[in-house]
């Protein structure tokens, strides 16, 4: 039995017509309040996929300057938009360990993307490979570059998508979040450290591959240390995934840009083999040393035409 004086006019008016209780009335109310908010928080993490996908576009439009920009200035510029938004968006939940995650995002894009200006500016072998990219570039079709351009915009999210997914989601920290930091920094240290080892070479002598340094271990030691580093951010994310979707878009973006980097590195074999292919010395370089991952007998991987050259 109902006590008396509890709202009298919703219960006369219940019990005349054999409605529920107000007991019910209200579960019923609080259930559709919590549905909405569900709804409102899904809206708002959808909403938000969308604004990290427009700061990578924002980023990497320098490309329609150059095209291949797109892939190369472009990239480290929206890497380091993308982490930059992270943590003005996240920073009054974010730990110690997310904080050093996406700092190394932010300075790992700004370096390349200065590197990779400075190398086009400065570098007059590098510029020779590029003048045909950049009249290539001069006669595309714009709807070709805006089909590159989206492309790589929604590539660059999906390849930070594991971090954000763990920001988003709120997640603890945990030793998968430390582990992913750690190699993210082993894979920036080695790109950096073949970066400086290749210009040091080239110093000496410009016509010559580089086979010293970390070249003597792999001849494509950035794009390792590129592989790591998205390991690692693909890691950091692993324990906060929740749902089919995210576990989908983490792992299609560390599978697309793997499979970028065995492209750069089959154009790369191409072009090196047609430079210094009548060489004895880079033929026994090539017999001897796996191109991008060590101590596996992957020699070359120009014959794989599904990797795009």
């Amino acid at each position: 039995m109902q006590k008396a004086g509890f709202f009298p006019a919703v219960n006369r008016v219940r019990a005349m017509t054999g409605e529920e209780k107000p007991a019910e009335f209200i579960r019923k109310n609080m259930f559709c309040c919590e549905k909405k908010r569900s709804l409102s928080e899904k809206a708002r993490k959808e909403m938000s996929y969308w604004i990290v996908f427009l700061v990578s576009m924002a980023a990497c439009s320098v490309g329609f300057r150059m095209y291949i920009w797109f892939f190369s200035v472009g990239f480290g510029l929206a890497i380091s938009a993308i982490s930059a938004a992270l943590m003005i968006a996240y920073h009054g939940s974010m730990g110690a360990a997310e904080w050093i995650a996406c700092l190394l995002l932010f300075f790992y894009g700004l370096r390349l993307s200065g590197y990779l200006f400075l190398r086009e500016r400065k570098s007059a072998a590098y510029r020779t490979v590029l003048n045909p990219e950049m009249e290539r570039s001069k006669k595309m079709p714009m709807i070709a570059k805006v089909s590159i351009w989206v492309s790589c915009g929604f590539l660059y999210t999906l390849m930070t998508i594991p971090l954000y997914f763990r920001l988003e989601n709120h997640a603890a920290p945990d030793p998968a979040l430390w582990i992913g930091v750690v190699i993210m920094a082993a894979g920036i240290l080695l790109e950096l450290v073949a970066d400086m080892q290749k210009s040091a070479a080239k110093k000496k002598n410009s016509r010559r591959f580089v086979d010293t340094g970390l070249y003597g271990v792999v001849r494509c030691p950035n794009y390792l240390g590129e592989l790591l580093l998205w390991l690692g951010v693909f890691i950091t994310g692993i324990p906060a995934l929740r749902g089919v979707w995210q576990w989908v878009l983490a792992i299609l973006g560390f599978v697309l840009i793997t499979w970028v980097m065995f492209s750069g590195a089959r154009r790369l074999e191409i072009r090196q083999d047609r430079n210094y292919g009548s060489d004895p010395a880079y033929q026994e370089y090539v017999r001897t040393v796996p191109i991008i991952i060590p101590f596996i007998p992957l020699y070359s991987v120009k014959k794989y035409k599904f990797l795009v050259a």
